[in-house]
């Protein structure tokens, strides 16, 4: 299964966003580009490398890489609607984010590696893919080997009920959430700009 496995925290740098909790404490110290020319590095930044910025934005924060990246987009096209709004749906259809949006996980690569290692259950059957498609009515829940995991309890504990969406019903006591419903674009807050990525793609 392939995944980004460089480092995290330069690229959060070079980006200027918090991929990861580990990220954000670095950005707070060091918030400019990494290298030796990182804080001195300035002038006009050309179209093109705004919208390249863009995607990897969209790219390293749902942690898939390019050639995959390019078939949700390929996807999005095919559907009706505006294609930006449905390549930021598809992506929060990934089961991976769906976890991490339930609080079971600190990051999406946490959440990742609970779905990649089987301890997750999709309407009472195992699923281990990560990029599974998660649908209107889903419930997720743990297998029972694998409930009340400390990184878990942990989470969870620690996510506030501000913090669930309003397309993820989570029951915290019995570790369970039930996917309601596909976010709508203005309801996904997140640092990027898919339209620059639609931009990028279509030339």
């Amino acid at each position: 299964m392939a995944r980004f496995r460089g480092s995290i925290t330069k690229v959060s740098r070079r980006l200027g966003i918090a991929l990861s909790p580990k990220a954000e404490k670095y950005l707070e110290r060091r918030p400019f580009a990494p290298g030796q020319h990182g804080q001195s590095r300035k002038g006009k930044v050309s179209e093109y490398a705004l919208q390249l910025r863009e995607k990897q934005k969209m790219k390293y924060l749902y942690g898939i890489l390019e050639k995959q990246f390019r078939n949700y987009y390929k996807k999005a096209v095919s559907q009706r609607g505006v294609t930006g709004d449905n390549l930021v749906k598809l992506l929060e259809r990934r089961f991976d984010n769906v976890v991490y949006r339930s609080g079971f996980a600190a990051s999406r690569a946490a959440a990742r590696q609970l779905v990649s290692h089987g301890h997750l259950l999709i309407n009472g059957k195992k699923v281990n893919i990560p990029s599974y498609l998660v649908a209107p009515g889903d419930l997720i829940e743990f297998r029972q080997k694998s409930r009340n995991m400390g990184a878990v309890t942990d989470s969870l504990s620690k996510a506030p009920e501000s913090r669930f969406p309003s397309w993820v019903q989570v029951d915290k006591a019995n570790q369970k959430a039930v996917f309601l419903s596909v976010p709508e674009r203005e309801d996904i807050q997140e640092p990027f700009n898919e339209q620059l990525v639609v931009e990028l793609y279509s030339k």
